[in-house]
This record gives structure tokens, C-alpha cells and sequence, in this order.
């Protein structure tokens, strides 16, 4: 018997048509063997070199525990139980350092589903317009009003913005002023540096908040940090000698050197009570660095804190990452991490645009918004979180903590009687 020489052929394109067959079967949505990610990858750019360091160090700590808790209680369930991989990226001192840092990690880490940082309002501004590009989610406590002003479509700002908590903020000291002394302050001074937070804090009260609340703006100073010599702000602060001053710098060292100079030229220690703003007010490094009685009394207007209700985590946290309090910067991040992780478990999926869309649908009291004041996570259609609450803390016989809003407040605000 004699066999067909085609069939060979044949049998061979017949294998051929299968296995394209099988391949294309494997690309259609729902195949069988399309595995879930293993790990997916969540980033932290923050500065961890320069003045700002230390608030950087604090974002990774708190995005860290988030991470290692989230990852203990399965991961992500919607993924077939997906470990988080943190990575983190330096943004350095500079704009410059921030933007460049922002590119490298997205060249480096092509697979990154989500991102939260930067401290710094001018360094937020300059790496989501690097994110933004990418469409990669970004989260931020950043203050600055012009983050979310842009009509950027990834970025989401947990925060209170800078003006808002301006507005918020200072009828709220008017009204602790009056109680404690019986009566309103009536003249204010300000101290500031130039980076976009504290321009933008101060810019609703200069447009008419101080003149609504019939104070009179009688020192208005400006500088570039770092501060070389606080002598010559401080000492129109004596001579002049408002009802109150704020102190609106963004790094340490230079708060350091203002809130000492103060106190040498004896107008610290309630003097002249002082209000502050920024994560940097409430971190454990300013003790280090000062005595707590050149801290007392001195109000810090701030986005988040760890108060009632939080006392199980901050305990953890100060227990795990050797830090004597959970600060603005950690629980933020903390919930940052929570919140990318309830978003991908609603998308079902590691896609960073399926995830921002999530964030952006999210409308929830439950979860991640437990670790934000206000206590409700949904994002208006500009990427600002509604409701958002601000909070003042007050450092109290070495420890910062939260006077306001009362649903927050762990202990009695009180004004530094002069």
C-alpha cells in the first residue's frame, strides 16, 4: 500500500491550525490560563535627601506598615491574592531633582499600578506632570491649590488645599483666641518662605480673609530657604508684637532657627503665640533638634493626624517603625496604600487607568477612610477629596497633638495667654 506524499503536508499544516487556533483562543478576554499578577508594584517619591528628608522617611514608614498589613491579611483578593511591592524614588532638594527622579522611576519600573507623594507642594507639581503623562494614578497630601487646578485627570489630593484650610483656619483661632483671652486678636504678623504651600495657605487670607476677620496684617515677610539667619524676621516680630504670628517655613532647620531665635529675643513661649503649618510641625525630629519648651504652645494647622480613634494604629506604628508618634506624613501614606488597594479589588484589576477610575467612583465612609479627617473618601472632578477636614494640633509638654476638629481632638485646645 502506498501512502499520499501530501499527507505529511497536510498533518503538518493541520498542527500549524491548532496551535493558532489555541494562541488566538488565549488572547480572548476570559481565557483560562490568564494568570493575576503575583506582586503588583506601588510607588513613594518623596525627598530623602536635603531639608526634607525626614518627612520623606516618614511617608515611607507609614506606606511601609500599610503595605506589610495589607499584604499579612492576603493582599489583593480581586487579583488571587497579589502581594504589594513598595518602591520608593528619592526627589532630592530640588524641582529639578523631583521631575528627574519621577522619569526614572517610570523608565525603571514600567509596571507600576499607582504612586503617592511628595511632601513638597513645588515637588508634587513638578512629578504628576511626569505622572500625569503616564496616566499613573497619584496620590498626595500636598497642599498647594494648583495641584489640582491643571484639569489633570490622575492626580488626587487627600488634603485639605492650602486655601481652604486658610479659610478654615483662621476663624477657628479667632474664635480660641476669643475664649481664652476674651478677646479677638486684632493684629497678626507672618513669616514665610516662598515654595508653594505657604503661598497658597496665605493667599486667601491676605485676599480678604485677614480684613473679614478684622485683623490687621501688620508684618509680611518673605524668604527662599534655606534660612541663613532668622535675626532680622524675628526681631521685626518684637518690635512690632502682633496678637499672633505665623510661622509658615517647610523644613526643620528652618523653623528651628525662627522658633529659638524667638525665644532668645523673649517673645517665644506664648509671648506672641505662634500657628504653624505643615507636616514638618508635628515631626519627631523637632525635639530632637529643640527643648519642648520652645514648642509649647505652638499651633500647627495641618491635613491629617492620628487621634481618637486611631489609637490602636498609632500604638503599632510607634511600637514597629520606633518613632514616638504616627504623624501626618505616615498615616497619610498609610491610608494612601489602602486606598490603592480598595481600588484595585473594585476594578478587579492591576491597570493603573482601570484603578484611577475606581478611585475616582469611590463614595465610601468604610476602609481606607478611617485614616482621613472628615472620615469619607470621595474625590470631586478635580481629584480633591470632599469633605476634607482641617486639623490643628498643639505641642504639649514635648508631644503634638490634635485639638481639632472635636471628632479628632484628644485633648482641650487652649490659647498661649501673653
Amino acid at each position: 500500500m502506498k501512502v499520499c506524499p501530501r499527507i505529511p503536508q497536510l498533518a503538518r499544516r493541520g498542527i500549524a491550525g491548532a496551535a493558532l487556533a489555541t494562541l488566538a483562543a488565549s488572547l480572548l478576554p476570559g481565557a483560562v490560563w490568564a494568570q493575576a499578577p503575583k506582586e503588583v508594584k506601588l510607588a513613594v517619591v518623596v525627598p530623602l535627601s536635603g531639608p526634607w528628608a525626614r518627612n520623606g522617611e516618614l511617608h515611607v514608614k507609614g506606606a511601609q506598615m500599610a503595605v506589610d498589613d495589607i499584604n499579612a491579611a492576603g493582599g489583593i483578593k480581586a487579583l488571587g491574592g497579589a502581594r504589594i511591592k513598595l518602591i520608593t524614588a528619592d526627589a532630592g532638594d530640588s524641582v529639578e531633582k523631583a521631575k528627574n527622579a519621577a522619569q526614572r522611576l517610570l523608565a525603571s519600573e514600567p509596571d507600576l499600578v499607582g504612586a503617592t507623594g511628595s511632601f513638597v507642594s513645588s515637588f508634587t507639581l513638578a512629578i504628576t506632570e511626569v505622572t500625569e503623562r503616564a496616566e499613573l494614578p497619584f496620590l498626595t497630601l500636598s497642599y498647594s491649590d494648583q495641584i489640582n487646578e491643571r484639569g489633570f485627570k490622575y492626580v488626587f489630593q487627600t488634603s485639605p488645599t492650602a486655601n481652604t484650610q486658610a479659610g478654615a483656619a483662621l476663624p477657628i483661632l479667632m474664635n480660641l483666641a476669643t475664649q481664652a483671652t476674651g478677646k479677638a486678636p486684632q493684629t497678626v504678623g507672618i513669616v514665610m518662605d516662598n515654595t508653594a504651600s505657604p503661598v497658597s495657605f496665605s493667599k486667601a487670607m491676605r485676599e480678604g480673609g485677614f480684613e473679614k476677620a478684622r485683623v490687621k496684617l501688620m508684618m509680611d515677610e518673605v524668604f527662599t530657604p534655606p534660612l541663613s539667619d532668622a535675626t532680622s524676621s524675628v526681631q521685626k516680630l518684637r518690635n512690632i508684637r502682633p496678637d499672633f504670628a505665623f510661622l509658615l517655613s517647610t523644613n526643620v532647620p528652618d523653623t528651628k532657627l525662627l522658633l529659638e531665635k524667638m525665644s532668645e529675643m523673649r517673645i517665644g513661649n506664648g509671648a506672641i503665640p505662634v500657628v504653624t503649618n505643615g507636616g514638618h510641625m508635628g515631626a519627631p525630629e523637632l525635639l530632637k533638634v529643640m527643648n519642648k519648651e520652645t514648642l509649647e504652645g505652638v499651633m500647627v494647622v495641618i491635613a491629617n493626624w492620628g487621634g481618637k480613634g486611631h489609637e490602636a494604629l498609632t500604638s503599632a506604628f510607634s511600637k514597629r517603625m520606633n518613632e514616638p508618634w504616627m504623624t501626618q506624613d505616615s498615616i497619610s501614606t498609610y491610608g494612601d496604600m489602602w486606598i490603592f488597594k480598595q481600588a484595585m479589588e473594585a476594578a478587579g484589576s492591576a491597570d493603573r487607568r482601570k484603578v484611577a477610575e475606581a478611585i475616582r467612583k469611590m463614595d465610601t465612609n468604610e476602609g481606607a477612610a478611617k485614616y482621613y479627617p472628615g472620615g469619607h473618601l470621595r474625590f470631586d472632578e478635580k481629584g480633591r477629596r470632599v469633605g476634607a477636614e482641617t486639623v490643628i494640633l498643639q505641642w504639649r509638654n514635648g508631644v503634638p497633638v490634635p485639638v481639632y476638629p472635636p471628632s479628632l481632638a484628644v485633648m482641650a485646645p487652649l490659647w498661649p495667654k501673653r
